[in-house]
């Protein structure tokens, strides 16, 4: 045994003297070269590739590994054996990940590729203004040289993609805000966010089955349009104009549209931006896949019609489009502009500059974005503010019908089977009691422990409120110099009737008679100030 001990000695002593000699004969260069030249051999004939991504470049943290590993979570979950369990800040799921160098295969249109999860100890490193991790992660990998071309241009696509579907799904929404006066927060951003947890979907909105149809086909196309867009040379962009009296479900439709989306909202306060400038950094401070919304956009500052006379302006009405005036709607210039400040430091927002927001140059700095004005007057607003192209869909909230009443009567009494001659009083009298959801809402839920006391409760109400919307026309027929009034209430009745009954591409009301009407109520009246004005000069 000791002669083997002995051999094995010398055999040693010999590495080491041949290994000396080398290191002197052969410097580090040409040991350099033979290793990279026999890596080249040993490539040449190997049918495999490989690619190292690392989890930081240079200082920065490398995205796409983040994007692998948020990839790999999904397959890891059923084919991995020793897994890591990891949760996100702003997540609602479990993300699941390779252990320390664990291998995991996939597959890409026919192409078989084999991740590694390599975990090594990095070196000992020098001071440093920003220390590095004391792990070395990196994921490797391997795929055939005939696929290379395809993982190159297709799959790693493929996985961001996938990435970004999974984090989106993962993380809860967030509803922001702008901050007050244009401040900006902590990590210098003009937004402030709170999770949003609002419940309302699609299948609990009170409104016509086939309009939400509607709404749900052309909101899925939006979503998958990204081809669409950039062939037809568009902005991946989507308005919709939400308008109705109160109560008729906008905010709740606002919220419908994130959930089924999965989008985060920015709800824009109009009154804390001062100038358009300000509008633009907002909205280039906006994310993708969003839904940017400004409610009551006809009471947040005054962005009324061009064509309408400016207050104040004399006897002579001269309206916006005069050229003694503006054509900007300036919102802290005059009274009852609507800014709430006094003197020079008020809004200065203007129409212009609304209008370039959603759809001039700078409504195409983000992608996937949704814009929704919200308003109970749309004959309000400027016909330019209503055209295609800024509001796509004008959708009408319309006060509850039959069929949204029935969603409400499944949604507060868990049935919608109600006895039949109830629900046939209901039916008979639910158009001309013009109650809106948010009503119906408030009787069903007082009794929603007795869901036939509930029902017959409405039914009362529905009645009641009938009979004194007829009672009201009645006397707006009969009355003195009342009929003025009561043609425009029939009219404004026909409006919303034909709102609710005409048919377009979409199965959403695109509403342009309002428009026009209000058009038409402008220059009446501008006529009739005119006449006034000549009644004057005549008699004087």
């Amino acid at each position: 045994m000791k002669e083997y001990w002995t051999s094995f000695a010398s055999l040693l002593g010999v590495f080491a003297f041949c290994q000396t000699l080398l290191q002197a004969v052969f410097p580090p260069e040409l040991r350099f070269a033979a290793v990279k030249l026999f890596n080249k051999v040993f490539h040449r004939f190997s049918s495999y590739c490989y690619f190292d991504i690392t989890e930081i470049d240079g200082v920065n943290t490398n995205e796409l590994y983040n994007a692998v590993q948020l990839y790999l979570s999904s397959s890891a979950s059923l084919a991995g054996s020793r897994l890591s369990l990891t949760r996100a800040l702003n997540s609602s799921a479990i993300t699941f990940g390779l252990s320390n160098n664990d291998v995991i295969a996939d597959s890409f249109n026919g192409a078989t590729v084999l991740w590694e999860h390599v975990v090594t100890q990095r070196q000992s490193q020098t001071f440093s203004w920003r220390p590095l991790p004391e792990e070395k992660r990196g994921f490797t990998l391997r795929v055939r040289k005939r696929d290379k071309h395809l993982v190159l241009t297709s799959y790693l696509d493929f996985v961001t993609e996938r990435a970004a579907e999974i984090r989106r799904r993962n993380q809860d929404r967030l509803l922001y805000t702008n901050s007050r006066g244009g401040s900006l927060d902590s990590r210098g951003h003009p937004w402030e966010s709170v999770p949003f947890k609002h419940p309302s979907t699609f299948d609990t909105l009170a409104m016509d089955p086939d309009r939400k149809r509607a709404i749900m086909d052309d909101l899925r196309d939006f979503a998958d349009g990204q081809g669409f867009y950039q062939k037809t040379g568009r902005a991946w962009k989507r308005g919709y104009l939400l308008y109705g009296p109160p109560g008729t479900g906008k905010s709740s439709m606002i919220a419908a549209m994130a959930n089924f989306l999965g989008y985060d909202i920015y709800d824009l306060e109009l009154t804390e931006v001062h100038t358009n400038s300000e509008l633009r950094k907002l909205l280039m401070k906006t994310s993708s896949k969003s839904i940017i919304v400004i409610e009551d956009i006809d009471c947040s500052i005054n962005l009324t019609n061009r064509k309408k006379p400016v207050s104040g302006s004399g006897a002579g009405g001269r309206s916006y489009l005069d050229p003694g005036v503006s054509t900007e709607m300036r919102g802290g210039s005059g009274p009852g502009s609507g800014s709430g400040e006094d003197g020079g430091g008020g809004n200065t927002i203007t129409l212009s500059g609304l209008l370039n927001f959603t759809d001039g140059l700078w409504s195409c700095c983000g992608s996937e974005r949704i814009f929704v004005f919200t308003t109970n007057h749309i004959e309000k607003l400027d016909p330019a503010l209503l055209r295609s192209g800024r509001m796509d869909m004008h959708v009408f909230m319309s006060y509850c019908t039959f069929p949204a009443l029935k969603i409400l009567l499944k949604n507060y009494l868990g049935h919608d089977d109600v006895d039949g001659v109830v629900l046939r009083g209901i039916e008979e009298v639910i158009e001309k009691a013009r109650m809106t959801p948010a009503d119906v809402s408030e009787v069903l839920i007082k009794n929603r422990r007795d869901g036939a006391k509930a029902v017959r409760e409405l039914l009362e109400v529905l009645r009641a409120r009938a009979e004194a919307k007829n009672a009201e026309s009645a006397n707006r027929k009969g009355g003195p110099g009342s009929r003025k009034s009561g043609e425009e209430g029939e009219e404004e009745e026909e409006q919303e009737k034909r709102a609710l009954e005409s048919p377009n591409n979409e199965g959403v009301d695109f509403d342009q008679e309002s428009c026009k009407k209000g058009g038409d109520k402008d220059r009446n009246g501008e006529e009739e100030e005119e006449e006034e004005g000549d009644d004057d000069v005549k008699g004087k």
